[in-house]
């Protein structure tokens, strides 16, 4: 008993992520009350009403297999502390980001067991946990507010005088005046005082603690002053990503001096009306992708790459043209950035702005033979198995490669070759990619070898003098590894592989990333 004892605490602390062990993750992104309920029951939910639906921790546990058949190994979860408990002039606070109690948890999710065993049920199976904070605001369904109802911050003292931001271009205002409104206001914690910050410190390290988390990610960053960062993360221990809602990477880079990442929002600004239609301006996303690389301290290797979240319309809501839609999908996974993909996504949901982008996920029965649920199968199995063929593929910068034809992007970061476009397939244009022969070296592939689409298992050979040109068909993306790479007995395109053995990389690939080689040889002693 004391060695099995001992085994789990092992694995238990071998888990407690890295910044570095983040880099290879895949996230999926959860708001609680809106993704499963306990017992697997399909409540009536309707977006629009802004009311609690019923989505609790539990029903995340009751679908982890779901989300890891996907190839997520990383969770996000909405905000867990306890909101103002009325319904105001906004609906319900089933989001989580109107704080009442930073001390307590959000009774509509579940208790603080049910929490605790999520976080054990995703370290069970190598998953890691992120957690949702907010350190900016708390929450308030009367204006003026009653701080009394506030905790731990209880006084107005504790807050800055109440003023809504009208000017963004104003930062102190944007750090010290309100978010919400008179309906609903936010008043603004005074993060600035030593001593409040000191209360937030303690906070984060006895949550982080109670819950096992692996990661923050912190909401509302640019709303905080920047020299509060540095102790929160120090106090938090883990992986920490920042919400920085703005497209200047200028304005957003200096905020990976004291967070380990942001998400990349200024790329996202240009990644949605790239692949919008086929009049989107690839190059303006190519270039802030490089912007991200060169001003983002850690590069933009630990910071956060997506199509959609619980602020911004889903991206089906501005296009349902599926060749743009995949393109669009394909490109968190395929480049430097930690991908992240916001739950419903792979089942193609619609929804615009707030709240019609938060839907109930429970009445899609959870299918996992859709196509784009398989198109993020294939994504996430193509990047694995990427990160397992080169031990340097985390860490080395994406190059995008010169095209001639405006509508397409080819991106090399090795062994993965994927060759993006936005002509639609609506119309009769076409895309064309080529690629020269010292990029095709770079990828370890010699002449007449092939290269093969994962996403459709077509392989396509590179020619005599090492150069690789492919013709699109109808606007479809193209995600690229050697066939030498793939095992004719792994998972992926067995039938045109020239690998023989399945090894860890064609089978096993997401079970050592997700729990490492240390853990695997803890177990061997457990058990021996």
């Amino acid at each position: 008993m004391f060695k099995l004892l001992s085994c789990f605490l092992f694995v238990s602390s071998t888990l407690a992520a890295t910044a570095d062990q983040w880099r290879g993750r895949s996230i999926y992104q959860v708001v609680t009350d809106r993704f499963a309920v306990a017992d697997d029951s399909a409540p009536t939910c309707d977006s629009s009403a802004r009311k609690y639906c019923g989505g609790s921790w539990q029903g995340i546990i009751n679908h982890l297999d779901y989300i890891q058949n996907m190839g997520f190994d990383a969770v996000w979860i909405s905000p867990v502390v306890a909101n103002i408990n009325v319904t105001t002039g906004y609906g319900d606070p089933y989001h989580g980001y109107w704080a009442q109690d930073f001390n307590s948890l959000n009774s509509h999710f579940g208790t603080a067991d049910d929490l605790k065993n999520l976080s054990s049920s995703l370290h069970s199976r190598g998953m890691y946990l992120m957690f949702d904070v907010v350190v900016n605001h708390m929450g308030s369904a009367t204006n003026p507010p009653d701080f009394s109802l506030l905790s731990p911050f209880s006084q107005e003292s504790d807050f800055h005088p109440e003023c809504f931001i009208t000017d963004y271009n104003n930062q102190t205002q944007v750090e010290q005046c309100w978010l919400g409104d008179t309906t609903v206001p936010l008043p603004d914690i005074k993060t600035d005082d030593s001593t409040i910050a000191q209360t937030l410190y303690a906070w984060i390290t006895k949550l982080v603690t109670d819950y096992s988390v692996d990661g923050l990610r912190i909401d509302t960053v640019k709303n905080v002053n920047k020299d509060f960062f540095p102790g929160f993360a120090s106090a938090a221990g883990v992986f920490t990503i920042g919400e920085v809602l703005d497209n200047d990477t200028t304005y957003t880079a200096p905020y990976t001096q004291v967070l380990d990442s942001i998400l990349d929002y200024p790329t996202w600004f240009n990644l949605v009306p790239a692949f919008t239609s086929p009049q989107g301006n690839l190059s303006a996303l190519v270039s802030t992708a490089v912007l991200s690389q060169q001003s983002y301290k850690n590069g933009s290797s630990l910071s956060g790459s997506f199509l959609e979240n619980q602020d911004q319309p889903r991206f089906q809501n501005i296009t349902t043209d599926q060749a743009l839609v995949k393109n669009a999908m394909t490109w968190p996974f395929v480049h430097d950035p930690i991908p992240i993909l916001y739950y419903g996504q792979e089942q193609g949901y619609t929804g615009g702005n707030d709240p019609l982008n938060r839907e109930a996920l429970w009445f899609t029965a959870y299918e996992q033979d859709k196509p784009l649920v398989t198109h993020v199968k294939t994504l996430n199995a193509a990047r694995k198995l990427a990160i397992t063929s080169n031990n340097k593929y985390l860490t080395t910068t994406t190059k995008f490669l010169p095209q001639q034809n405006a509508a397409s992007i080819a991106i090399s970061k090795p062994p993965l070759l994927t060759l993006l476009t936005n002509v639609g397939s609506q119309g009769s244009a076409s895309a064309s990619w080529n690629v020269a022969s010292a990029d095709i070296s770079a990828m370890s592939v010699k002449a007449g070898e092939n290269l093969v689409d994962v996403l459709t298992c077509t392989p396509h050979q590179v020619s005599s003098d090492g150069s690789f040109t492919v013709q699109g068909s109808g606007g479809m993306p193209i995600v690229l590894l050697p066939a030498s790479s793939l095992s004719t007995k792994g998972t992926l395109c067995p039938s045109v592989a020239t690998k023989k053995n399945a090894g860890i990389a064609g089978k096993r690939a997401s079970a050592w990333l997700a729990v490492g080689g240390a853990v695997i040889l803890g177990l061997f002693g457990c058990f021996a």
